[in-house]
């Protein structure tokens, strides 16, 4: 799995979710959980990941959209 973004933005992670999903690219918003539990306080971001073969896909759909800026540096 690839992380293409980490945020504790519920909303934002939703709509990237959605989008992806209209492009036929599954995605996992990883750490849902433990963010639940600590109380929202941000100190768990959760993360949200799609599959290494999708993630330049991913990328560019993101970019296109205007998410470039939410996307975590590739390395």
């Amino acid at each position: 799995m690839h992380e293409l973004v980490r945020s504790n933005d519920i909303v934002l992670l939703g709509a990237i979710e959605a989008l992806l999903a209209s492009a036929d690219l599954g995605c996992l918003i990883a750490d849902q959980h433990i963010s639940a539990l600590e109380g929202m306080i941000g100190a768990f971001p959760r993360r949200l990941l799609v599959r290494e073969q999708d993630s330049k896909r991913a990328r560019a759909l993101l970019i296109e959209a205007g998410y470039g800026d939410e996307l975590r540096h590739e390395g």
